[in-house]
C-alpha cells in the first residue's frame, strides 16, 4: 500500500545549527521553525525542522559531514530589485558572490536570488532585446534589472 510522504530538503551543517537558524530567520521573510531537538537540555541544536517561504527543511548539525557544493542550490524568486538587493547583501556579507544571481551563504549553502521581472527581459519578444538581456545576464553577479535594458 502506498503511503503519502512529505518531500523535505535535508541539510547537514558541520557547525552550530543555532547560528544557522538565527541567520535564516533574520535574513528571509516567512521563516517558521517548527521544532528544534537538542541532545541535552542546554546543549546546542542537533536537528531542526523549519520552512522558508513554505519550503520545508530538516537540518542537522554534526561535525565531519561533507561540504556543500554548487551541485544543488536553493532558488529564491524575489519581487523587484529592492528585495534582490536586501537578500544578496545578507547572503554574501559573510558568504560569496557568484555569477548570474548565484551566491553562497556563510554556511556554504548555494542560493540563486532572482527577480520575477528578469523573465520579462530574457523572454522579450524583440530578438535584439532578448539577446541583449541574455548577454547582460552572463556578465552579472547580483541580478540588476536596470542592466537588462538596452541603451
Amino acid at each position: 500500500m502506498f503511503e503519502r510522504t512529505d518531500l523535505k530538503t535535508f541539510l547537514w551543517f558541520p557547525g552550530q545549527l543555532d547560528d544557522v537558524l538565527e541567520f535564516y530567520t533574520t535574513t528571509f521573510e516567512k521563516v517558521v521553525v517548527h521544532s528544534v531537538e537538542r541532545m541535552s537540555e542546554n546543549g546546542p541544536a542537533f536537528t531542526a525542522d523549519f520552512s522558508i517561504y513554505g519550503h520545508q527543511f530538516i537540518a542537522m548539525a554534526h561535525e565531519g559531514g561533507p561540504a556543500f557544493n554548487d551541485s544543488i542550490s536553493l532558488h529564491v524568486l524575489c519581487d523587484g530589485q529592492e528585495e534582490v538587493d536586501r537578500l544578496w547583501e545578507a547572503i554574501t556579507s559573510e558568504g560569496q558572490a557568484g555569477n548570474c544571481g548565484w551566491c553562497v551563504d556563510k554556511f556554504g549553502v548555494s542560493w540563486q536570488v532572482t527577480p520575477t521581472q528578469m523573465r520579462d527581459y530574457l523572454g522579450a519578444e524583440d530578438p535584439e532585446d532578448r539577446e541583449y538581456a541574455w548577454a547582460a545576464l552572463r556578465q552579472m553577479h547580483k541580478i540588476v534589472l536596470a542592466d537588462f535594458v538596452r541603451p
